[in-house]
């Protein structure tokens, strides 16, 4: 995901995108778990994909 793409969206497409995002991150955490995760980098952009949506949520709030 783009971070010119996140900054279009609105707070609450933002909120709905962390939600969606975090419950993904899991689902790939319990793939993991039980050895039927195909590609472990996937863990690694779901979290930064995290950490873009959290940061610019901040940037509108602030």
């Amino acid at each position: 995901m783009k971070i010119k793409e996140i900054r279009e969206m609105t707070a609450e497409q933002l909120q709905a995108k962390l939600k969606e995002l975090k419950a993904e991150l899991f689902n790939l955490r319990f793939q993991h778990a039980i050895n039927q995760l195909d590609n472990p980098k996937k863990i690694e952009e779901v979290k930064r994909d995290i950490a873009r949506v959290m940061t610019i949520l901040h940037e509108k709030n602030a």
